[in-house]
Protein backbone atom coordinates (compact mmCIF):
# COMPACT_ATOMS: atom_id res chain seq x y z
CA UNK A 1 0.00 0.00 0.00
CA UNK A 2 1.31 3.41 -0.70
CA UNK A 3 0.01 6.62 0.64
CA UNK A 4 0.65 10.27 -0.38
CA UNK A 5 -0.30 13.32 0.56
CA UNK A 6 -1.20 17.13 -0.50
CA UNK A 7 -2.17 20.68 0.68
CA UNK A 8 -5.36 22.22 -0.34
CA UNK A 9 -5.41 25.79 0.54
CA UNK A 10 -9.78 27.04 0.55
CA UNK A 11 -10.66 30.54 -0.14
CA UNK A 12 -13.04 32.21 1.26
CA UNK A 13 -15.96 33.58 -0.90
CA UNK A 14 -16.05 36.39 1.52
CA UNK A 15 -13.90 36.73 4.46
CA UNK A 16 -15.79 35.30 7.59
CA UNK A 17 -15.39 36.64 11.23
CA UNK A 18 -15.25 34.67 14.05
CA UNK A 19 -14.37 36.39 17.73
CA UNK A 20 -10.93 35.24 16.89
CA UNK A 21 -10.52 37.54 13.76
CA UNK A 22 -11.40 37.40 10.27
CA UNK A 23 -10.61 33.73 8.45
CA UNK A 24 -9.78 34.59 4.29
CA UNK A 25 -8.10 31.52 4.01
CA UNK A 26 -8.69 27.59 5.45
CA UNK A 27 -5.86 25.13 4.78
CA UNK A 28 -6.49 21.39 4.39
CA UNK A 29 -4.62 18.50 3.65
CA UNK A 30 -5.66 15.38 1.61
CA UNK A 31 -4.37 11.98 2.33
CA UNK A 32 -5.18 9.42 -0.91
CA UNK A 33 -4.49 5.82 -0.03
CA UNK A 34 -3.43 3.25 -2.73
CA UNK A 35 -3.16 -0.35 -3.29
CA UNK A 36 -3.47 -1.88 -6.35
CA UNK A 37 -6.17 -0.65 -8.47
CA UNK A 38 -8.21 0.41 -5.72
CA UNK A 39 -7.61 4.55 -4.00
CA UNK A 40 -9.24 6.25 -1.02
CA UNK A 41 -9.29 9.76 0.38
CA UNK A 42 -9.12 10.96 3.71
CA UNK A 43 -8.88 15.03 4.93
CA UNK A 44 -7.35 16.06 7.63
CA UNK A 45 -9.13 19.47 7.73
CA UNK A 46 -6.47 22.08 10.25
CA UNK A 47 -7.76 25.49 11.63
CA UNK A 48 -5.07 27.67 12.78
CA UNK A 49 -5.05 29.15 15.88
CA UNK A 50 -7.75 26.77 17.18
CA UNK A 51 -7.24 23.05 16.11
CA UNK A 52 -5.21 21.24 18.81
CA UNK A 53 -3.21 19.80 16.14
CA UNK A 54 -1.82 23.18 14.76
CA UNK A 55 1.63 23.07 15.96
CA UNK A 56 5.21 23.37 13.46
CA UNK A 57 5.14 19.65 13.10
CA UNK A 58 2.13 18.88 11.26
CA UNK A 59 3.15 17.82 7.85
CA UNK A 60 6.26 16.27 9.25
CA UNK A 61 3.52 14.08 10.89
CA UNK A 62 1.77 13.88 8.17
CA UNK A 63 4.69 12.50 6.19
CA UNK A 64 5.51 10.12 9.32
CA UNK A 65 2.06 8.48 8.40
CA UNK A 66 2.13 7.71 4.78
CA UNK A 67 5.66 6.39 5.28
CA UNK A 68 3.96 3.84 8.46
CA UNK A 69 0.60 3.60 6.55
CA UNK A 70 0.98 -0.13 6.53
CA UNK A 71 0.63 -0.43 10.25
CA UNK A 72 -3.18 0.19 9.70
CA UNK A 73 -5.69 2.70 10.62
CA UNK A 74 -6.01 1.19 14.48
CA UNK A 75 -2.57 1.22 15.33
CA UNK A 76 -1.82 4.61 13.60
CA UNK A 77 -4.84 6.04 15.57
CA UNK A 78 -3.27 5.48 18.57
CA UNK A 79 -0.34 6.44 17.57
CA UNK A 80 -1.71 9.60 16.05
CA UNK A 81 -3.47 11.11 19.80
CA UNK A 82 -1.98 14.40 19.67
CA UNK A 83 -3.13 14.87 15.91
CA UNK A 84 -6.98 14.44 16.11
CA UNK A 85 -7.28 15.93 12.28
CA UNK A 86 -5.00 13.18 11.28
CA UNK A 87 -6.52 10.59 13.05
CA UNK A 88 -10.24 11.89 10.97
CA UNK A 89 -7.78 11.99 7.90
CA UNK A 90 -6.65 8.08 8.67
CA UNK A 91 -9.97 7.01 9.45
CA UNK A 92 -11.56 8.34 6.51
CA UNK A 93 -9.17 6.98 3.78
CA UNK A 94 -8.67 3.20 4.96
CA UNK A 95 -12.89 3.66 4.99
CA UNK A 96 -12.76 5.35 1.43
CA UNK A 97 -10.36 2.39 0.09
CA UNK A 98 -12.17 -0.51 1.45
CA UNK A 99 -15.66 0.65 -0.38
CA UNK A 100 -16.24 0.17 -3.45
CA UNK A 101 -16.85 3.69 -4.41
CA UNK A 102 -14.43 5.59 -2.57
CA UNK A 103 -16.79 8.74 -1.79
CA UNK A 104 -19.35 6.45 -0.72
CA UNK A 105 -18.50 5.82 3.06
CA UNK A 106 -21.12 4.96 4.75
CA UNK A 107 -24.03 3.61 2.34
CA UNK A 108 -28.06 4.64 3.36
CA UNK A 109 -31.19 6.02 3.02
CA UNK A 110 -29.11 9.60 3.25
CA UNK A 111 -26.32 8.22 -0.24
CA UNK A 112 -29.44 7.30 -1.99
CA UNK A 113 -31.20 10.38 -1.65
CA UNK A 114 -34.21 9.22 0.21
CA UNK A 115 -33.62 10.85 3.49
CA UNK A 116 -31.99 14.51 4.22
CA UNK A 117 -30.36 15.65 7.56
CA UNK A 118 -31.57 18.98 8.94
CA UNK A 119 -28.98 21.67 9.41
CA UNK A 120 -28.64 25.30 10.78
CA UNK A 121 -28.35 27.81 8.73
CA UNK A 122 -25.55 29.85 10.28
CA UNK A 123 -24.62 33.63 10.43
CA UNK A 124 -21.19 35.16 10.54
CA UNK A 125 -20.27 37.69 12.55
CA UNK A 126 -19.93 41.56 11.16
CA UNK A 127 -21.47 44.47 11.24
CA UNK A 128 -24.90 44.94 12.07
CA UNK A 129 -26.50 45.25 8.57
CA UNK A 130 -24.14 42.56 7.16
CA UNK A 131 -25.32 39.89 9.93
CA UNK A 132 -29.09 41.06 9.49
CA UNK A 133 -28.65 40.45 5.24
CA UNK A 134 -27.32 36.93 6.24
CA UNK A 135 -30.64 36.02 8.68
CA UNK A 136 -32.81 37.42 5.66
CA UNK A 137 -30.89 34.78 3.27
CA UNK A 138 -30.99 31.64 5.75
CA UNK A 139 -35.00 32.20 6.37
CA UNK A 140 -35.53 32.70 2.81
CA UNK A 141 -33.46 29.59 1.58
CA UNK A 142 -35.76 27.93 4.11
CA UNK A 143 -33.70 27.27 7.44
CA UNK A 144 -35.96 26.63 10.23
CA UNK A 145 -32.96 26.71 12.71
CA UNK A 146 -30.29 29.39 12.77
CA UNK A 147 -27.44 29.64 14.41
CA UNK A 148 -25.18 32.91 14.81
CA UNK A 149 -21.79 33.74 16.07
CA UNK A 150 -22.21 36.72 18.64
CA UNK A 151 -18.74 38.88 20.37
CA UNK A 152 -17.98 40.51 17.36
CA UNK A 153 -20.13 43.68 17.65
CA UNK A 154 -21.87 45.65 20.84
CA UNK A 155 -23.78 42.49 22.23
CA UNK A 156 -26.72 44.33 22.42
CA UNK A 157 -26.50 45.24 18.59
CA UNK A 158 -26.66 41.32 18.10
CA UNK A 159 -29.43 40.75 20.66
CA UNK A 160 -31.12 43.01 19.40
CA UNK A 161 -31.23 41.16 15.58
CA UNK A 162 -32.30 37.86 17.21
CA UNK A 163 -34.98 40.00 18.92
CA UNK A 164 -36.01 40.77 15.70
CA UNK A 165 -36.14 37.48 14.45
CA UNK A 166 -38.42 36.77 17.40
CA UNK A 167 -40.50 39.06 16.76
CA UNK A 168 -41.94 37.47 13.68
CA UNK A 169 -40.69 33.60 14.82
CA UNK A 170 -41.76 31.92 18.08
CA UNK A 171 -39.71 28.94 18.93
CA UNK A 172 -42.02 26.37 17.02
CA UNK A 173 -41.61 27.72 14.05
CA UNK A 174 -37.63 28.85 14.03
CA UNK A 175 -35.05 27.71 16.44
CA UNK A 176 -32.23 30.18 17.38
CA UNK A 177 -28.64 28.91 18.38
CA UNK A 178 -25.56 31.23 19.24
CA UNK A 179 -21.47 30.90 19.45
CA UNK A 180 -19.78 32.61 21.79
CA UNK A 181 -16.32 31.08 21.01
CA UNK A 182 -15.83 31.51 24.46
CA UNK A 183 -15.79 35.06 24.17
CA UNK A 184 -17.53 36.29 27.59
CA UNK A 185 -16.05 36.75 30.94
CA UNK A 186 -17.61 34.50 33.62
CA UNK A 187 -19.39 37.78 35.05
CA UNK A 188 -20.60 38.76 31.43
CA UNK A 189 -21.94 35.32 30.74
CA UNK A 190 -24.44 35.13 33.55
CA UNK A 191 -26.05 38.70 32.17
CA UNK A 192 -26.37 37.59 28.75
CA UNK A 193 -27.64 33.92 29.67
CA UNK A 194 -30.28 35.37 31.55
CA UNK A 195 -31.04 38.11 28.19
CA UNK A 196 -31.31 35.10 25.75
CA UNK A 197 -33.42 32.88 28.12
CA UNK A 198 -35.50 35.98 27.44
CA UNK A 199 -35.69 35.19 23.76
CA UNK A 200 -36.09 31.84 24.03
CA UNK A 201 -32.99 31.10 22.80
CA UNK A 202 -32.17 27.02 22.20
CA UNK A 203 -29.06 26.90 23.55
CA UNK A 204 -25.45 28.90 23.66
CA UNK A 205 -21.80 27.50 22.48
CA UNK A 206 -19.08 27.91 25.05
CA UNK A 207 -20.26 31.02 26.58
CA UNK A 208 -16.80 31.50 28.71
CA UNK A 209 -13.00 30.45 27.63
CA UNK A 210 -11.90 26.63 28.39
CA UNK A 211 -10.69 25.15 31.41
CA UNK A 212 -12.64 27.09 33.50
CA UNK A 213 -14.68 24.09 35.16
CA UNK A 214 -15.91 25.30 37.94
CA UNK A 215 -17.20 28.61 36.31
CA UNK A 216 -18.52 26.53 33.55
CA UNK A 217 -20.33 24.31 36.16
CA UNK A 218 -21.67 27.28 37.95
CA UNK A 219 -23.26 28.52 34.68
CA UNK A 220 -24.97 25.23 33.41
CA UNK A 221 -26.45 24.80 37.09
CA UNK A 222 -28.16 28.29 37.17
CA UNK A 223 -28.86 28.90 33.37
CA UNK A 224 -32.26 29.05 31.58
CA UNK A 225 -30.41 28.90 28.49
CA UNK A 226 -28.69 25.60 27.73
CA UNK A 227 -25.10 25.54 27.31
CA UNK A 228 -23.28 23.21 24.61
CA UNK A 229 -19.90 22.76 25.28
CA UNK A 230 -17.40 23.28 21.81
CA UNK A 231 -13.59 24.52 22.38
CA UNK A 232 -13.84 22.48 25.81
CA UNK A 233 -13.65 18.91 23.93
CA UNK A 234 -10.99 19.70 22.14
CA UNK A 235 -6.73 18.49 23.30
CA UNK A 236 -9.03 15.95 25.66
CA UNK A 237 -8.31 12.32 24.44
CA UNK A 238 -8.19 10.08 27.27
CA UNK A 239 -11.70 8.63 28.30
CA UNK A 240 -11.25 9.02 31.77
CA UNK A 241 -10.64 12.57 31.50
CA UNK A 242 -13.93 12.73 29.20
CA UNK A 243 -16.05 11.49 31.69
CA UNK A 244 -14.25 13.35 34.62
CA UNK A 245 -15.73 16.81 32.31
CA UNK A 246 -18.99 16.01 31.61
CA UNK A 247 -19.54 14.39 35.13
CA UNK A 248 -17.96 17.65 36.80
CA UNK A 249 -19.27 20.65 34.43
CA UNK A 250 -22.93 18.44 33.35
CA UNK A 251 -23.33 20.55 30.43
CA UNK A 252 -26.65 20.32 28.55
CA UNK A 253 -25.24 19.14 25.18
CA UNK A 254 -21.90 18.57 23.63
CA UNK A 255 -20.59 19.60 20.02
CA UNK A 256 -18.71 17.07 18.00
CA UNK A 257 -16.62 17.97 15.17
CA UNK A 258 -14.30 14.97 14.80
CA UNK A 259 -11.72 16.67 12.51
CA UNK A 260 -10.85 18.45 15.73
CA UNK A 261 -11.78 15.18 18.45
CA UNK A 262 -10.18 12.66 16.92
CA UNK A 263 -12.57 11.53 14.22
CA UNK A 264 -15.41 9.02 14.47
CA UNK A 265 -13.85 7.07 16.94
CA UNK A 266 -13.08 10.14 19.43
CA UNK A 267 -16.66 11.33 18.53
CA UNK A 268 -18.09 7.92 19.20
CA UNK A 269 -16.02 7.80 22.90
CA UNK A 270 -18.12 11.20 23.96
CA UNK A 271 -21.23 10.47 22.13
CA UNK A 272 -21.05 7.20 24.73
CA UNK A 273 -20.47 8.83 27.82
CA UNK A 274 -22.84 12.18 26.54
CA UNK A 275 -25.53 9.11 26.61
CA UNK A 276 -24.99 7.36 29.39
CA UNK A 277 -24.78 10.98 31.67
CA UNK A 278 -27.93 12.23 30.11
CA UNK A 279 -26.23 15.22 27.73
CA UNK A 280 -27.23 15.98 24.48
CA UNK A 281 -25.49 16.40 21.22
CA UNK A 282 -25.10 17.22 17.52
CA UNK A 283 -22.57 16.86 15.07
CA UNK A 284 -20.44 19.90 13.28
CA UNK A 285 -17.87 20.04 10.84
CA UNK A 286 -15.36 22.43 10.57
CA UNK A 287 -14.97 24.38 7.83
CA UNK A 288 -13.39 21.20 5.88
CA UNK A 289 -13.65 20.68 1.97
CA UNK A 290 -16.72 18.97 0.73
CA UNK A 291 -14.32 15.94 0.75
CA UNK A 292 -14.44 15.69 4.80
CA UNK A 293 -18.09 17.17 4.96
CA UNK A 294 -19.10 14.09 2.65
CA UNK A 295 -17.70 11.67 5.20
CA UNK A 296 -18.82 13.50 8.39
CA UNK A 297 -22.65 14.11 6.80
CA UNK A 298 -22.81 10.18 5.74
CA UNK A 299 -21.64 9.10 9.51
CA UNK A 300 -24.13 11.24 10.61
CA UNK A 301 -26.76 10.15 9.47
CA UNK A 302 -26.28 6.48 10.34
CA UNK A 303 -26.25 7.98 14.18
CA UNK A 304 -30.03 9.18 13.64
CA UNK A 305 -29.05 12.33 15.92
CA UNK A 306 -32.07 14.58 17.30
CA UNK A 307 -32.50 17.98 15.53
CA UNK A 308 -30.45 19.92 13.19
CA UNK A 309 -27.48 19.19 12.88
CA UNK A 310 -24.26 22.26 12.21
CA UNK A 311 -23.43 21.12 8.76
CA UNK A 312 -21.69 23.45 6.80
CA UNK A 313 -22.57 23.97 3.27
CA UNK A 314 -19.91 23.34 1.34
CA UNK A 315 -21.12 27.01 -0.61
CA UNK A 316 -18.48 29.27 1.70
CA UNK A 317 -15.00 28.68 -1.03
CA UNK A 318 -14.71 29.61 -4.26
CA UNK A 319 -12.04 26.61 -5.14
CA UNK A 320 -14.17 24.19 -3.05
CA UNK A 321 -14.30 20.30 -4.24
CA UNK A 322 -17.30 19.82 -6.96
CA UNK A 323 -19.79 17.06 -5.14
CA UNK A 324 -23.49 15.87 -5.14
CA UNK A 325 -24.31 17.27 -1.67
CA UNK A 326 -26.75 19.91 -2.05
CA UNK A 327 -28.75 22.03 0.92
CA UNK A 328 -32.60 22.29 0.03
CA UNK A 329 -34.61 23.71 2.50
CA UNK A 330 -32.12 24.00 5.24
CA UNK A 331 -31.29 20.52 4.82
CA UNK A 332 -28.44 18.67 3.48
CA UNK A 333 -29.00 16.13 0.51
CA UNK A 334 -27.04 13.73 -1.48
CA UNK A 335 -27.83 13.75 -4.75
CA UNK A 336 -26.38 10.50 -7.15
CA UNK A 337 -27.21 12.11 -10.13
CA UNK A 338 -24.55 14.70 -9.43
CA UNK A 339 -20.74 13.47 -9.79
CA UNK A 340 -17.72 14.22 -7.91
CA UNK A 341 -15.10 16.48 -9.45
CA UNK A 342 -12.26 15.15 -7.67
CA UNK A 343 -9.44 12.60 -9.02
CA UNK A 344 -7.75 10.63 -6.37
Amino acid sequence: MKATYKKHVLNFKTPSGTSRGILKTKETWFLILEDGDKKGIGECGILRGLSYDDRPEYEQTLQWTCENISQGKDKLWEALTEYPSIQFGVEMAFRSLESSDPFMLHPSDFTESKESIAINGLVWMGDQDFMKSQVQERLESGFSCIKMKIGAIAVEKELAILASIRKHFDKDKITLRVDANGGFAFAKAKEILKQLAALDIHSIEQPIATGQWEEMQTLCAETLTPIALDEELIGITDVTKKRELLQTVRPQYIILKPSFIGGYKGSEEWIELADELGVGWWITSALESNIGLNAIAQWTYTLKPEGPQGLGTGSLFTNNIKSPLEVINGTINYNPKMSWDFKI
